[in-house]
């Protein structure tokens, strides 16, 4: 229905869990991992989200890179994982993580369709080169915006600022896409049109602000958008 198009002018997405599937390290793993695979992925999340907060929090900043491998340590002595090359494993494919099916043609028609497109990320800069070269984005994706432009982690509110200054457009006229819902939510309350990819059919949360819709796949995207 034309009363539910957001009209914007640049589409942002978060990286992980939005483009790329975080998942699928521990999975590219399933000979050394076995039934642990899914464990390493939900407890390494997990701990490297709470890692990014809490840093924050105690003004402690350190690249998403150390958070990762930080969080990965946790994870492994926690499931009692020893295997010597495991580690090293999983830290090299989390740079080059594989993008959900939709991802490329989502991006190439919002492209076609005259958005400017972005990801804003709490990756380092380095391992988000390496995601976007590995899964082949680079033609569909005109900026890559880190938090180290701003030296904190997400859900602060320079983070969705410094997306606002690169892009040279205001928050209202950015659609933020993320299948975190905290994320969302925070873009939303920064002033951002929000799109949550519920991938995981999660909760909504009780946050400051509220997504302008839900959908379960990127691939709904496209059809919920006017450039404009």
């Amino acid at each position: 229905m034309t009363q539910d198009v957001i009209a914007v002018r640049a589409c942002v997405f978060d990286a992980y869990g939005t483009l790329f599937d975080f998942a699928s390290a521990a999975a590219r793993c399933w000979d050394v991992l076995g039934d642990k695979a899914t464990a390493v992925t939900t407890l390494w999340r997990d701990k490297q989200l709470q890692y990014t907060w809490l840093r924050g929090l105690q003004g402690r900043h350190a690249d998403f890179w150390q958070v990762t491998g930080d969080a990965l340590d946790f994870t492994l002595e926690t499931l009692r994982i020893s295997n010597s090359t495991v580690r090293d494993r999983l830290m090299n494919l989390y740079r080059t993580l594989d993008c959900f099916p939709e991802v490329p043609e989502v991006l190439a028609r919002l492209k076609k369709d005259g958005f400017a497109t972005a990801i804003l990320s709490n990756g380092s800069p380095a391992m988000l080169a390496d995601a976007v070269a590995g899964a082949k984005l680079g033609s569909v994706i005109d900026q890559v915006v880190s938090v180290e432009e701003v030296g904190v982690f997400k859900p602060h509110p320079r983070v969705y600022q410094r997306a606002v200054d690169r892009l040279g457009v205001p928050a209202s006229a950015i659609a933020f896409q993320s299948s975190n819902a905290w994320d969302a939510y925070a873009a939303s309350a920064f002033g951002m049109r929000t799109v949550w990819c519920n991938r995981y059919n999660q909760r909504r949360e009780r946050l400051p602000g509220s997504p302008d819709r839900e959908v379960r796949s990127l691939a709904e995207l496209p059809g919920l958008l006017r450039c404009g």
